[in-house]
């Protein structure tokens, strides 16, 4: 496993400054404690400003409304303002939970997305763990918060939690072999699963127009890819047209009906770290990552983050809900046949170009 983090942090200064090799402790633990450091409260710091204030204001800009604009500049304080409200509320425990499950579905949900945040490059030598396997280390950890979402419905002793953790199961079950197909897809160009090495292959220029110069990213090579991984992705994180999971005018909130307090705190910062790896992923290994002109490739990097999650909330604006029935007729009929054909015609024609 290798990383870019000691770009940032100097181990070699940091090891002489504490003397924890004297512990077997070098300067790369401090460094990897440091960026993991950085990039967990960066990515809590996006949540926050996206799911309290920047979700209501884009959806308010779309839909023709007034959002928040009463507490504090902008409506900003709504933040710290919701964040008391919520944590303040009492922790109710419904008769009949599975206690133990119960107490760590919302954790698992939130914890997983924060961990896959290590394997993706943020640019500017902000990188904590690069393995060989780094796609499918992503796609697999991604992929542990629907246990949390079945516990969460099963462990709640409610018939509409337990029918929101059974859409999960469903929903992620059919739309995984899609979204890891398409990925596929972008490995066999590559030929590597290494982050790293993915958004150095975007790195070249396509061709150049006028004097423009047009990137290498596989957005661009390949769209109809792009357009199947960005519609497994919504329904993976339960964005519409795809959040049957917790579908309010039918199982009330699905999975998380029972949830009060700093659970439903857990649980509602889980989806929108969640939204954020879906879009660092798209960002990695169809929009070149950190690469970009100018500003730094971290600046870039947030960028592309923000740009997928004002899609998100453009479609959520934009498309209703489907039904459960057509989530799954979607997802089986058309997407999985899609990520089939894009994935036969990608082999060909990497295999007639080589």
């Amino acid at each position: 496993m290798g990383g870019g983090v000691a770009a940032v942090v100097f181990p070699d200064l940091i090891d002489e400054w504490t003397g924890l090799s004297e512990f077997g402790l070098g300067g790369e633990f401090v460094a990897a404690f440091i960026a993991a450091f950085v990039i967990g409260n960066l990515m809590m710091i996006m949540t926050a400003l996206a799911g309290p204030w920047a979700k209501r204001k884009i959806t308010a800009a779309f839909t023709d409304r007034i959002a928040v604009n009463r507490v504090g500049p902008y409506g900003l304080l709504i933040i710290p303002a919701d964040a008391v409200r919520l944590l303040s509320k009492e922790l109710i425990v419904p008769d009949g939970v599975d206690r133990p499950a119960w107490d760590l579905g919302p954790l698992i949900v939130a914890s997983s997305a924060l961990l896959g945040f290590a394997f993706i490059p943020f640019g500017s030598g902000v990188h904590l763990a690069d393995p060989e396997t780094g796609l499918i280390w992503v796609f697999a950890i991604a992929s542990i918060a629907s246990v949390g979402l079945v516990m969460c419905g099963y462990a709640s002793n409610n018939k509409y939690s337990l029918l929101g953790g059974l859409r999960a199961v469903a929903q992620n079950v059919a739309y995984e072999i899609p979204l890891i197909l398409t990925g596929i897809s972008v490995v066999i160009f590559v030929g590597s699963l290494q982050m790293s090495e993915i958004v150095a292959a975007q790195s070249q220029e396509l061709i150049s127009i006028a004097g423009v110069s047009i990137p290498m990213w596989f957005a661009i090579l390949n769209p109809f890819a792009f357009v199947l991984f960005l519609a497994a992705n919504f329904a993976e994180i339960g964005r519409n047209p795809f959040d049957t999971p917790e579908a309010p005018t039918e199982i009330i909130a699905g999975y998380q009906t029972e949830y009060s307090s700093v659970y439903f705190v857990l649980i509602y910062l889980g989806e929108f770290l969640h939204i954020f790896l879906g879009a660092a992923i798209i960002a990695t290994i169809f929009l070149g990552g950190p690469a970009g002109p100018v500003l730094p490739g971290i600046v870039w990097f947030l960028i592309k983050l923000w740009a997928v999650f004002l899609l998100t909330q453009w479609i959520r604006s934009a498309m209703p809900r489907f039904r459960i029935d057509q989530v799954l007729v979607f997802g089986w009929k058309l997407l999985l046949v899609g990520a089939f054909l894009n994935l036969i015609l990608t082999a060909v024609i990497v295999g007639v170009i080589t």
